[in-house]
């Protein structure tokens, strides 16, 4: 049976949210789930939940190529692995790093589940440059901290950070 709030699976340090050090730790650990999706043949990006007491909750990759299906973003995969009412009620003081700004459908995802902080490598305005105009790419002109910010509590939006380490998993992938 799970406890509240209990770890996933994974050798990680139990960095705790909120101090730099650890925020850059656990983006780190993001951006190589990034890097195995790529290396998978999906799309680079990646994804951890972390609890206030620096647990890790789920980690998880875009396998949207893999799995065929389009809502397969590492965000979203993510906060499918969080099943038990205790593992739901931590999300409120949880918080999500992704390799990458999520975008409006991971960050729709983030506002239901009720997650009120996100950390993020590379921003959504970088990434759609990267990306151009690939059909498979697509990327909202509103970045993801705009729909964030209109949440009826107030969901806090760190990043970009570690923008460049972000960008390695994407280098190539594009076309570019």
């Amino acid at each position: 049976m799970n406890q509240p709030c209990s770890p996933a699976e994974s050798g990680a340090p139990p960095p705790v949210p909120g101090e730099p050090a650890h925020d850059l730790a656990w983006l780190r650990q993001a951006i190589q789930w990034a890097a195995t999706a790529r290396a998978r043949g999906n799309r680079p990006f990646g994804a951890v939940i972390v609890s206030a007491e620096g647990l890790l909750l789920a980690e998880a990759y875009c396998n949207t190529s893999e799995s065929g299906d389009c809502t397969g973003h590492a965000e979203i995969n993510a906060l499918r692995q969080l099943r038990t009412p205790a593992q739901l009620e931590c999300l409120a003081q949880a918080t999500l790093y992704a390799s990458a700004e999520p975008c409006m459908m991971c960050a729709g995802a983030i506002l239901c589940s009720g997650i009120r902080r996100v950390v993020y490598g590379v921003s959504n305005d970088r990434l759609r440059q990267l990306c151009g105009q690939r059909i498979d790419a697509f990327r909202s002109n509103m970045a993801a901290v705009e729909l964030l910010a209109l949440a009826p509590q107030p969901i806090a939006c760190v990043g970009p950070l570690l923008a460049d380490e972000a960008l390695e998993p994407h280098a190539g992938y594009w076309g570019h």
